[in-house]
């Protein structure tokens, strides 16, 4: 049997918020750590039946990137639900989601470069 490996370095500064993500994977195209702004990593807990989650990101990562990085997690989750259950109505709900947060965030956007 295969087994794959992904690895996240995260130093943190004198209050113990993340100053520095790295990230390495043993399937990875590109050998050595990788810098990243943000992670976001959710593990189903079969004993309590529920979603752990840990969420981090720099004090360098924007606003509007953060914004980016949730709307793309959504979209992702969208197709993954598509594949893994078949489930279309959840889907479309998700992607329709998306669809308006972008709208919302480039309206924001624009007004914000008034």
């Amino acid at each position: 049997m295969k087994k794959s490996e992904i690895k996240f370095v995260i130093e943190l500064d004198d209050k113990n918020l993340p100053k520095n993500i790295q990230w390495d994977a043993s399937d990875k195209e590109e050998d050595g750590m990788e810098n990243s702004k943000s992670i976001s990593l959710n593990v189903w807990d079969n004993l309590n039946q529920s979603t752990l989650r840990i969420d981090l990101w720099t004090d360098d990562m924007s606003v509007v990137e953060m914004k980016r990085f949730y709307i793309d997690i959504i979209g992702g989750m969208a197709q993954t639900i598509l594949n893994s259950t078949g489930d279309e109505y959840m889907s479309e709900e998700m992607k329709d989601l998306c669809d308006r947060m972008v709208k919302h965030l480039n309206e924001e956007t624009k007004n914000a470069q008034k």
